[in-house]
């Protein structure tokens, strides 16, 4: 006997029989073509990709100062699990952490990750939550301790779609309800939540560059998504939303590898007068990172406003791209469309989600607080950082800043979802409504699987519409594509005997029977259309990552009578 089934969305390829005869070779009862006016047979072959792939990505400062806020970050982890783990939601997410760190002259020591995905406990590297600078810190205790009860994280072996052979990949991933965590008792429930790996996982320690090259490291740690040879090869799923989060307290210093002089001294070559607010020091400050790559108006008391400007290696601005000191914020803008199009290609309205918790003020999210460029009164910090505070948290000790994330703020904005701001103070003491925030706007992507033709009702004598529509499931197994005829569920939406899988057609737009089975969602009634699919599968049976569905059902020459709301 099964166990309990689960529902999820299924992504669908709609059209009329005639567009994709090949769907039916293995069908007993195969679709007749049907006559329909041509504005409708343009939708032949549409791919609807309604899923429930979430692909996320954790940019995470490692820097000497972080140590609060990630701890800030594991211990309201659990407000952004809670959001795709809901019932009515169940989304197939899978999730990646990175550092801030890709290297510097001055970093030769931190090892840097350079877009690497990690994925071991903290309390296996308690030595990377010592920060040896000035001041010096240990927050081994409030950053990982506190939050982590694993003394390692299990990794178990997966397949991806470019991959076939099972193996321990550097991600959390819940596909189809089910982790990739350990489940030593063999129930389908492992042995500790998401939530627990990702406390231990997810704080990156402080040990890492001052340096911090944010957008760098996104840039790539998708590369290496790509390439075959890298432990996080298959990462990104093709039709999954993608979203990224930034948490930092500093500003981007993601530099041109031809440049790295201006972190140099005269003696090694360098030229600190150009970008160092004390050229004579032995060493720069992170100051260089902000008089390299932005440009603002103003006194400073405060600035007018303050954007990334190309700067060439004497301070000259305006440069071409390729002369600029620091990469420009459009070759990462630029890079993450290229991926949004490849996407849209599948999921026409599918928009990357980008979001940063930062240094601006509390309440930005909001619109009750802006941000304000200005100079910092201490002149000490004014060299360190080349500009004052974009927000304080006087709940420290010591006292918490965090520097103005121009750069990392315009390419956040590049990808804000409707009119929401997507940034959020790295500032405040409690991060879940951030967390939650950014976990509801994910949510948001994910819709229901709405059938984008106007389907005809072959039995019009009963209530209610009843379609005529083929299913099949083509999913990766081994390398090769495995078709499967998807049968209707049972009248209560269970499924049929011997099937792994089963939909339901959701035709109720009134909700006006007993039954809330065959209800359809808010979203495909306000558009007009008059079915929806719901899969349902096995506990013991979920969907090979990179499935998909196709759909193929007798499209109404009626559209005014069977549709009236389009």
């Amino acid at each position: 006997m099964r166990r309990a089934s689960f529902v999820t969305r299924a992504s669908l390829l709609v059209g009329t029989a005639v567009a994709v005869p090949t769907l039916f070779a293995c069908l007993d009862h195969p679709l007749k073509p049907v006559e329909y006016e041509g504005a409708q047979e343009k939708q032949k072959g549409i791919q609807l990709t309604v899923n429930k792939d979430v692909d996320i990505l954790f940019v995470i400062d490692n820097s000497g100062s972080m140590g609060e806020e990630q701890a800030n970050v594991a211990a309201n982890f659990e407000s952004f699990i809670t959001v795709l783990e809901d019932p009515e939601v169940k989304a197939n997410y899978r999730i990646g952490v990175t550092t801030t760190d890709n290297g510097n002259p001055w970093c030769g020591s931190t090892g840097p990750e350079a877009g690497k995905l990690q994925m071991t406990s903290c309390r296996q590297r308690q030595g990377e939550f010592v920060f040896n600078g000035v001041p010096p810190a240990d927050v081994t205790q409030i950053a990982c301790l506190d939050n982590c009860t694993l003394d390692a994280i299990d990794i178990q072996p997966t397949i991806t779609e470019v991959d076939p052979d099972p193996k321990p990949r550097p991600w959390l991933e819940s596909i189809e309800g089910r982790t990739n965590l350990p489940d030593s008792d063999g129930d389908g429930t492992s042995d500790y939540t998401t939530v627990e790996a990702f406390q231990c996982f997810g704080p990156q320690g402080i040990a890492g560059c001052g340096f911090e090259s944010h957008l760098e490291s996104m840039y790539k740690a998708f590369l290496r998504a790509e390439q075959d040879e890298e432990a996080q090869y298959g990462f990104l799923r093709s039709a999954a939303i993608l979203a990224v989060v930034m948490i930092t307290d500093e500003v981007d210093c993601s530099y041109n590898n031809d440049f790295q002089s201006i972190f140099l001294p005269e003696a090694m070559g360098g030229n600190p007068d150009a970008f160092w607010s004390d050229p004579t020091a032995a060493a720069p400050t992170s100051a260089v990172c902000w008089n390299a790559g932005v440009a603002c108006t103003g006194s400073g008391s405060p600035y007018d406003e303050c954007h990334s400007e190309n700067k060439d290696v004497n301070g000259a601005l305006g440069v071409p791209d390729d002369q600029a000191v620091l990469h420009p914020v459009t070759r990462y803008t630029g890079f993450l469309q290229e991926l949004e199009n490849k996407k849209q290609e599948l999921t026409p309205d599918q928009q990357i989600l980008v979001a940063l918790i930062g240094g601006v003020p509390i309440g930005y999210e909001a619109g009750t607080a802006d941000l304000v460029y200005q100079l910092a009164l201490d002149p000490v910090e004014q060299g360190d950082f080349g500009i004052g505070a974009g927000c304080t948290n006087n709940m420290t000790t010591p006292v918490g800043t965090a520097r103005p994330p121009v750069r990392e703020k315009e390419f956040a904005e590049a990808f804000q979802v409707a009119d929401q701001r997507n940034l959020f103070s790295v500032c405040s003491n409690d991060f879940s409504p951030a967390l939650s925030a950014i976990a509801d706007t994910i949510r948001d992507q994910i819709r229901p699987a709405c059938m984008p033709s106007c389907v005809a009702d072959i039995n019009p004598i009963e209530p209610g519409l009843t379609p005529q529509c083929n299913l099949i499931q083509e999913a990766p197994v081994n390398g090769q594509i495995v078709e499967t005829n998807i049968p209707q569920c049972n009248a209560d939406g269970t499924l049929p005997a011997d099937a792994d899988v089963c939909f339901i057609p959701l035709t109720d737009k009134t909700m006006g029977t007993a039954s809330t089975v065959d209800d359809m969602s808010p979203e495909c009634i306000t558009e007009g259309w008059n079915l929806e699919f719901r899969l349902v599968r096995a506990e013991d049976a979920p969907a090979p990552g990179g499935t998909s569905v196709k759909a193929t059902c007798q499209l109404s020459v009626q559209k005014d009578v069977d549709c009236p709301d389009l």
